[in-house]
Order: structure tokens, then sequence, then C-alpha cells
């Protein structure tokens, strides 16, 4: 398991279903994920906010840390954390949800008037979930630190740079920043929006 997956799994678990997580959210900080479980591989270092690619691990048994490994800017003066987020996360919440769909880690809900439709995606009950959901519980703080950033907890984790290193400081700070970034495009978005339809209104 990845933190990118335990994450995605997590974000299943934790949000009700009136509230869904946001998808652009979710992507921009399983982008950061990646970066946090490729660092740990030694397949990258940061300096300062620059993504310096290392050797590329082999045999790596996860689909999207493989490409994600593949797509790490080789070329000087690499590519910021910031720019990796925005560019790496494109989708990525679809690509990861579509991935755990295909092992078996989903379970879709299915109405009985509705019996062609599928519902609200959940994690399937497996070993996967409950190592991810043990992680989440006991607060390990990188996964903490991106459900933070991800808007899916309130509390961040105390010491995060003590507990975890600066490049977990670093990329969940990016991440944060970028879901900040984010929202605030929603709401120019939505006020644009309903100024348009209040001109349609005659308002």
């Amino acid at each position: 398991m990845t933190t990118a997956r335990d994450l995605l799994i997590v974000s299943m678990d934790v949000m009700p279903a009136g509230h869904p997580v946001e998808q652009g959210d979710l992507s921009l900080a399983l982008a950061g994920a990646e970066l946090l479980d490729l660092a740990d591989l030694f397949a990258l270092t940061l300096e300062g906010d620059r993504i310096v690619p290392g050797p590329a691990p082999s045999g790596l048994a996860d689909r999207q840390l493989t490409e994600a490994a593949a797509a790490l800017v080789r070329q000087s003066p690499y590519e910021s954390v910031e720019d990796w987020l925005w560019r790496r996360g494109r989708g990525l919440y679809a690509a990861y949800l579509t991935a755990l769909e295909t092992d078996g880690g989903v379970t879709r809900e299915h109405h009985r008037w509705l019996p062609l439709r599928t519902g609200r995606a959940a994690a399937a009950d497996s070993p996967d979930r409950r190592a991810a959901m043990e992680r989440w519980a006991s607060g390990e703080p990188v996964l903490a630190g991106l459900g933070v950033a991800a808007r899916l907890r309130d509390e961040a984790p105390e010491d995060l740079a003590a507990r975890a290193g600066d490049t977990a400081v670093t990329v969940v700070t990016a991440v944060d920043d970028a879901v900040t970034e984010l929202a605030a495009v929603r709401q120019r978005r939505s006020i644009e929006d309903a100024a348009f339809d209040n001109i349609w209104r005659g308002q």
C-alpha cells in the first residue's frame, strides 16, 4: 500500500455522504502523497521547493507510483513542488479510484428502484482498508498532514517536521496552499455564475 492509496481509502470512510470530499482537493493531496512515497524510496530529494530526481526505483508494485516516478522532470532547474501538484494532480483522483475499483477495493451503493445507476463509492472491507484506517486512527504524521491539507480532518499533527522531516513539511504545506487556491477559484466561479444567472433573470 502507498500513502496515496491509503489517503483515497480514508477519504471514502471519513467523509459523510452529504459532504463528499472535493475531487480536486484530493487529487492535489494524492500528488503530494506520491512525492513523499518516492522520497522514502530515495527516488527524489527536495532542494528548497525543487524536486531533484534520484535513481528510478525498480520493481514497484503500484501502477500509479510507477507512473509518478516516470513523470518526474529530470532536467535542471527541475520542477517545483507546486508545479508538480498541479500537473500530476490533474484527474489523479479518478485514476486512483479506477485502479482501486479494478483491484476490487471499491463497492458501490445500488438502489432497487434505480438498478442501472450506481451510487456513492465506498472502500470494500479488506486488509488494505483496515491497514489504512489503522494508520489514520494512529495519527501517523504524513497521512494526517495530508488529510488536513485535503480538508479531511481539522487537527494538524504536532511537530510534523520532527516526526516526519522537512520534506514532509514542504510537501504538505504546498498541498495546503494549492487546495486553498483551488477553493478560491471555486468561490470566484460561483460568484460569477450567480451574477450571470441574475443578469438572465433581469436582476
